[in-house]
Order: structure tokens, then sequence, then C-alpha cells
């Protein structure tokens, strides 16, 4: 017996099969508008934008990116696909049983198959007459039969079929492996459109304060009592922070553009952000406990663990080749004139069948196998290596910015103090603009530098929430 190609390189191909992502969830109860579904050509679904501004929290992108992502949902197709295939294979292992019937009508000239009236006559049939035979005769028959075989022992059979069946476990992992990366590039882009947001604000704030001391430049340049170089100071300055204005407005509205394609949502979608994530220091975790919970929970080694009995067991159905397999078949039906008498038929077989002389096929095979254990056992290894390189680093960040976070307030407290001061003296005229400006400008650097350090600190619990395989439990690492 040797293994049909299909079913021998089924296994091996599933584990090769790339995903997912996860199965779509169900939809997370909101009282928010969502957006409106339309039919194209095909019955293709397309989102429209809902009319006028969309609030959204964390929760809610998240949840919609699980339901819309296009990652989620190939990696749902993959599912249904590889389960298709294990059903394929398990049929080999299940009875099969047909029913068929038919009626036909047959017109038969006998002369042209040698049964000619002179033919017959010269047998000497008693009762025949020859002159009253017709060679051409009409034919009305009717048959049912039910038809049944079963495999009774055939061990590849057997073994690839629960190779089938693991590779769909495998398949599982990796949506939900690629499930947890549509989580965490949601979740992230989301920081950093609150990011984005803290910008715009400091960035208005400055745009009217620096609106507050031009005009004082004039008013003092008009009483004569200031100069025209503090006026083209304090304008230039004003105009500096009116650029920084609009460029944070257009990295925001790009992130947005790039927020609604992670959820899958129209990109011209306007949202407003309802979350807000305030910098909260994650409690220590030692690369450790973090390795350990990475290896309970990582889905992509769980998915290449799952490969490997995949693996094991195609190597076990390749192995077992050289022993024979069993089946038996047969029909039991009625056969006979239409419009007549029927007859009951049947058939039996029983087939044994035993591989000779095909040692260099199933070598072959084997070796194919084994290659195909090896490499995932080498896998296997690399990622761990990559999981703990990942978990250092992360942690590495969090401690390195959550440092930053501390510094850039104290900046920020202390940047905020130098311009009040450097105001409350431009304004009695004791200093010129200059100072002033330089105030502002260390207060910009410094309120940018802290929302770049709480952002990339947020960033870095989300990724260690990643790395450990939980992130979606991405709650208890963003919120206090």
């Amino acid at each position: 017996m040797t293994l049909s190609k299909p079913a021998l390189l089924l296994p091996l191909t599933i584990l090769t099969i790339a995903a997912a992502a996860q199965s779509p969830l169900p939809p997370a109860p909101s009282a928010t508008p969502r957006p409106l579904v339309m039919t194209v050509n095909a019955g293709i679904p397309v989102q429209s934008a809902t009319p006028g501004t969309l609030p959204l929290s964390l929760d809610e992108a998240i949840q919609t990116a699980i339901r819309s992502n296009t990652q989620n949902i190939v990696a749902a197709a993959q599912q249904r696909y590889v389960h298709g295939q294990i059903l394929t294979v398990g049929n080999t292992l299940l009875p099969n049983l047909s029913f068929k019937a038919y009626s036909q009508t047959q017109e038969i000239d006998l002369a042209a198959m040698g049964f000619k009236p002179s033919t017959l006559a010269s047998i000497n049939i008693p009762g025949f007459n020859a002159a009253g035979f017709s060679t051409i005769v009409k034919v009305n028959t009717t048959d049912a039969e039910l038809n049944l075989s079963q495999q009774l022992f055939n061990v590849p059979a057997y073994f690839l079929y629960r190779a089938a069946q693991k590779s769909a476990e495998a398949t599982n992992w990796q949506a939900q492996s690629i499930g947890g990366g549509v989580i965490q590039s949601t979740g992230a882009q989301y920081l950093r459109i609150l990011a984005d947001q803290s910008q715009i604000a400091n960035a208005a704030a400055l745009v009217a304060q620096d609106q507050v001391v031009y005009d004082h430049a004039v008013a003092s340049r008009d009483a004569g009592v200031g100069i025209n170089l503090d006026v083209l100071r304090a304008k230039v300055q004003l105009q500096s922070e009116q650029q920084q204005l609009i460029t944070a407005q257009n990295a925001a509205a790009k992130d947005i553009v790039q927020l609604n394609r992670l959820m899958g949502q129209p990109a011209g979608q306007a949202l407003s952000l309802t979350s807000t994530v305030p910098f909260a220091e994650l409690e220590n975790l030692d690369l450790d406990a973090a390795m350990k919970l990475a290896e309970d929970h990582r889905k992509d080694l769980h998915g290449l663990k799952a490969q490997l009995e995949v693996a094991d067991k195609t190597r076990k159905a390749v192995g077992y080749q050289y022993l024979p397999t069993l089946g038996v078949g047969g029909f039991y039906g009625v056969l006979g004139e239409t419009t007549g008498s029927y007859h009951g038929v049947f058939a039996a077989e029983g087939k044994l069948s035993i591989p000779v002389f095909q040692e260099a096929l199933f070598r072959g095979q084997r070796e194919v196998a084994s290659a195909q254990i090896t490499a995932i056992q080498h896998r296997i290894d690399a990622k761990r290596a990559d999981i703990e390189a990942d978990l250092r680093s992360t942690l590495l960040d969090l401690d390195s910015y959550a440092r930053q976070v501390r510094v850039a307030r104290s900046n920020v407290d202390l940047a905020s103090q130098a311009l009040s001061d450097s105001t409350d003296r431009f304004n009695a005229g004791v200093d010129d603009s200059l100072p002033l400006v330089r105030a502002q400008t260390a207060l910009v650097g410094a309120q940018n530098q802290q929302i770049q350090a709480e952002f990339q600190y947020n960033l870095a619990k989300l990724n260690l929430a990643r790395n450990s395989g939980v992130v979606e439990e991405y709650n208890h690492y963003l919120k206090p």
C-alpha cells in the first residue's frame, strides 16, 4: 500500500500554512453609532463613514479591529480551509455508503452481434421459428444498488488524520497570534493619537500665549516704551509655534487614518477618542516570571509545538507504509425488466494490499518527514531565544522610559517656572523679549519630551503584554 500523493503531502503542506490570525469575536456592546454598510457587486459589503464624529474608546477600537481587521478575517478563512482538509483526510477512515438507481431503454440489433436467424436455426432449438424471429430487440431494465466500502486496517491513514487534526490546532494558535498582533498594533496607534492630541493641546496653548506676548510687544512699541526688535522676536516665535501646531494637527489626522485602517473602517471616518491613558508605573516584573508567562501563553510558540506534533505524526504515517491494508466492500440491489420481474443481486469483496519493492520511496518520504521535525525543533529553540531577547529589551525600555518620564516632568516644572519669571520680567520692562523666547522654546521642548516619554512608556507596557503572550489583558498593563 502506498499513500496517495495528496494525502501524503497534506500534513507536510499544513506545516507551512500562514495564518492569522484569530476568529472574529462577537461585537462588543456599545451605544455609539457604527459605520453604515452598503453592498456592491458580488455581494461584497463595503462600509461607509458614519456622518459626524464617531466617539471611540480604546476597548471599542480594539474590539472593532478584532472583528474587521483584514488579517483576522484571512486567518479565520485559513482555519476553515484547514478544517476542510481534515474532513478530506478523515473521510478515508469512514464507511463509504452510497445508493444508485437507474432505468434504461435499449434497442439491440442481434444480427449485428452475430445472432442471425439462420445461425440460430442451425442450433436446432426446440420451438424456434426462424421466420418469425426479429433481430431487433427492445429491452427496458431497472437497477437499484446500495454500495458499501470500509477500511478495516490502515495505520498510515489513521496517523495522517491525527496529523491533520494537529494542523488545525497549529492554525488556531497562529490565528490567535495574528489577533494578538492586531490588538498590539491597534492599541499602539490609539496611544500614538493620544500623544498627538497632547502635543496639539500644548502647541495651541503656546500659540495663544505667544499671541499675548506679541500683542504686548506691539503695544509697548507703539507706546514708545518698547523696541521693534521685541516685536520681531515675538512674531517669529508666534509663527514658529503656529507651524508646530499645524504639524501636530497633520500628524494626528494621518494617525487617525491609520487607526481606521487597522480597525477595518473607512479611512475618512472622523474619530473622537474618549479614553485617556495616564502615566502609571507598572509593578516590577522580573525576567524569570516574564519568561514563564511567555512559555505558557505565547501563541506562536504553542503553534510551533503543534506543528512539531504534526510532523511527528506524519513521520509515523510514512513509517507505517510498509504495513498491509485491509478493506471490505460490496453492494446489494435488485435488477430486472422495468415492467416485469426483479431479482436480487449482490457482490461482496475483501481487499488486502501489501507494498512490494517500494523501499526507496518509503525511505525518501521518511527523510522528508524527519527533516521537517528537525527544522521545527530548531525553530522552537530560536523562538524561545527570540522571546527572551524581546522580554529583556522590553524590560530595559520600561525602566528607561519610567526614569525619562520622571526627569521630563521635572523639566516641565522648571521650564514653566522659568517662563513665568521671564514673562513677569518682560511685562515689567526689566528684560527684552529674548529671554522670554528662550524660556518658551525650553518649555516646548520639555513638554514634547514628556509627551513622548509617557507615550513610549505606555507603548513599552503594551509590548510587554504582547511579548508575554497576554496582550488580550492590555487593560491590566495600560490602566492604573
